[in-house]
């Protein structure tokens, strides 16, 4: 039993030392992983109200500059220093003041929203990731914040009027 048992183990130990032919490498398609920056979407218009307004927000519009940048990278590489550049002026974004109409939770939800694809686009590329779809949510989403500012420069509502109780 003994000898059966110790030929068993010395079968199971042989045949788990090979090479199978799939597990040796993997073929990653570099097509896949290129930067296709053909389909980013257009940056979506901020209406004269809105823009004279963000025309004196300093940190956006340091923001928006590296956004420019982003829209002129045709690789992964000039889009790394563009993601890296964009993460830095987020952070300064969210630190500095606001002006007083876009102090409001729908603008630094949808700058959170940002801030997430743009860790998202970085991750995908430290990861050697495709790098495309990230991006084009990430723009999706910087859309979202210029369009959020037309929506509150047009709104109507009166705030107060609303929320006074008596």
């Amino acid at each position: 039993m003994r000898k059966l048992l110790g030929i068993l183990l010395v079968i199971v130990v042989l045949s788990g030392c090979k090479k199978s032919p799939e597990s040796t490498t993997q073929e990653v398609d570099m097509t896949e992983l290129e930067f296709q920056y053909q389909k980013m979407p257009d940056k979506a218009p901020i209406n004269p109200e809105a823009t004279t307004i963000v025309d004196g927000w300093e940190e956006f519009k340091a923001f928006n500059a590296s956004m420019d940048v982003l829209y002129r990278a045709t690789n992964n590489e000039d889009l790394a220093l563009a993601i890296d550049d964009l993460i830095e002026k987020e952070k300064n974004l969210n630190e500095g003041n606001y002006p007083e109409l876009y102090d409001n939770f729908q603008i630094k939800s949808r700058q959170q929203v940002i801030r997430t694809y743009l860790y998202k686009v970085k991750a995908a590329i430290l990861e050697n990731q495709p790098t495309t779809e990230p991006t084009v949510q990430m723009l999706e989403a910087y859309n979202a914040l210029r369009k959020q500012f037309n929506v509150i420069v047009n709104s109507q509502l009166d705030k107060k009027l609303i929320l006074d109780e008596q």
